[in-house]
């Protein structure tokens, strides 16, 4: 995944910046709130109409909510509660983001925008469900083509360039489809198991 190659290129940088703000005494928890109280400016920008802008500050949000794993590392305060709490705040962080383009499309009276960004929004919430609930069950699952970061720079891509509804269209279509394959991975992954686990 594209997301995987970024980890590895940016690790460098990524630790630097950590070992800058362990030293100013910033902690992950705080770094993570931080990060999803920046996509708040990043909503108003879209809501507005500035798109391109808005695109930089969704951006550089992003880029925030990859620092405080690293952070946490190199403090050594990784917590259950820590990784819950990032996760948490990534699904806030990218409905808020994309609440801002709604706003912005429902005062436009563009109904296919709106359209895309329930469908945007839909398939990446159920790809992190998929992924929060066959973990649940124990299986293992970071497949699929679309993850966070795909996403994110699709949308940062689409709204810097001026070309919100391919972007839109992208997103609508292979979030879901990363859905399906999560889902279709814990079927493969469980088929040979105890049968129906649900409750």
């Amino acid at each position: 995944m594209l997301s995987d190659w970024a980890r590895k290129w940016t690790r460098g940088i990524r630790m630097a910046i950590a070992r800058v703000l362990a030293r100013l005494g910033v902690s992950p928890n705080g770094l993570t709130v931080f990060g999803y109280l920046f996509h708040l400016p990043a909503m108003y920008t879209l809501a507005t109409g500035r798109l391109q802008l808005g695109g930089v500050l969704v951006a550089i949000g992003g880029l925030i909510d990859t620092l405080d794993g690293v952070l946490a590392r190199e403090v050594g305060q990784g917590s259950s509660f820590g990784a819950f709490l990032d996760s948490v705040a990534d699904r806030f962080s990218e409905a808020t983001v994309f609440f801002g383009l709604f706003l912005w499309y429902l005062r436009s009276g563009c109904q296919q925008e709106l359209a895309l960004i329930y469908a945007a929004i839909f398939g990446s919430l159920m790809v992190s469900y998929a992924r929060a609930r066959a973990e649940a069950l124990g299986v293992q699952c970071k497949v699929g083509l679309f993850t966070r970061f795909e996403r994110v720079t699709v949308l940062v891509i689409g709204l810097i360039a001026q070309q919100v509804r391919p972007a839109l269209w992208v997103l609508a279509i292979l979030a879901n489809v990363t859905a399906l394959q999560r889902i279709y991975h814990v079927w493969r992954v469980t088929r040979g198991g105890d049968g129906d686990s649900r409750p």
